[in-house]
């Protein structure tokens, strides 16, 4: 599926980096030219090409974000520029993103284990998570369910928001809450978030929820095959649903109201997808929300305004 860029990975073989360049400063310089004479596409956690090469450079050093650039002028030994050089070719060769090479990825001001055995963490959900979802919940939540979770960010970073909740973090995935099993333990919240093996509702108790939170596969087809090819390395039950991208989606509306508490609300990101969503169900008082730092495509609703409608989704 993949090709290698032919030209460029000839290029490195015809002028060893291993040779050439000696500190952390010159790696990174050499990566992020190699990356801005390519036709990579960001957006897995960055959106250039400068902030890939110092992520890929520091994690391949075992490096954190926050070194001193002082640091940076220090010299690498040449098993370390093998490491960083092999990082390179893969991300120029394969378009493997970079939260894969590394298997790092940024959500909400925390770090998670990532591999391509989920998406990469990357919704704008984040944002109403930090404000505490301020303006769609009246009261703190005590019980969450993060539906979909995939890597387990969502629940992780509401368990750090929300400390005294509760949170089930369910995936259809057993690969994907293997994954989530490592970030629970690395932030220590097994005593706050709990991965559950689950097709959406169906083999969850009938539990109230106060919030339901999920970032569900929502890619429509047309856009699954015109994608770039870093998204090729994701999970592709993680990212399509159906011809418009909705059919998970439409089940999710249809079940969420018997998991909500009276004053419960289902927060879910549809993307793209969310031009389909308004196009089929018109009279649906959907509450598209806005975000100070980007991104689109998430709506929220109440219980009352699930039931009310719930005749439209079946």
């Amino acid at each position: 599926m993949f090709e290698y860029n032919l030209e460029l990975l000839d290029d490195m073989a015809q002028s060893p980096a291993e040779q050439d360049l000696k500190t952390i400063l010159d790696m990174m310089r050499w990566a992020y030219s190699y990356f801005n004479a390519s036709d990579l596409y960001y957006g897995h956690g960055h959106d250039n090409a400068w902030d890939e090469a110092n992520q890929m450079v520091l994690s391949a050093l075992a490096l954190p974000v926050d070194v001193p650039e002082s640091l940076y002028q220090s010299n690498l030994t040449q098993t370390e520029k093998l490491r960083i050089i092999n990082m390179v070719q893969q991300r120029l060769g394969l378009r493997k993103p970079v939260a894969y090479l590394t298997n790092s990825a940024w959500f909400c001001g925390l770090e998670f284990y990532v591999d391509e055995r989920v998406i990469i963490p990357r919704s704008p959900i984040g944002e109403l998570i930090r404000e505490g979802f301020t303006g769609i919940l009246r009261t703190e939540p005590k019980r969450i369910l993060d539906l979909c979770t995939g890597s387990g960010c969502i629940a992780i970073a509401c368990a750090e928001r929300f400390p005294h909740a509760e949170i089930d973090a369910v995936d259809l995935s057993v690969d994907a809450l293997n994954v989530a099993e490592i970030n629970i333990d690395r932030h220590n919240m097994a005593q706050q978030v709990f991965p559950l093996q689950s097709d959406l509702f169906d083999s969850l108790p009938q539990d109230q929820y106060d919030l339901i939170i999920t970032n569900p596969p929502y890619v429509d087809l047309e856009d699954l095959e015109t994608m770039p090819e870093e998204f090729h390395h994701e999970p592709e039950m993680a990212l399509g649903s159906g011809v418009d991208g909705l059919d998970i989606t439409k089940r999710i509306l249809t079940q969420a109201a018997d998991y909500l508490s009276d004053n419960g609300v289902l927060v879910c990101e549809v993307g793209n997808s969310m031009v389909h969503l308004i196009e089929q169900f018109p009279t649906v008082p959907f509450n598209w929300l806005e975000f100070k730092h980007g991104g689109l495509g998430v709506f929220s609703l109440t219980k009352q305004q699930l039931i009310a409608n719930r005749h439209l989704f079946n």
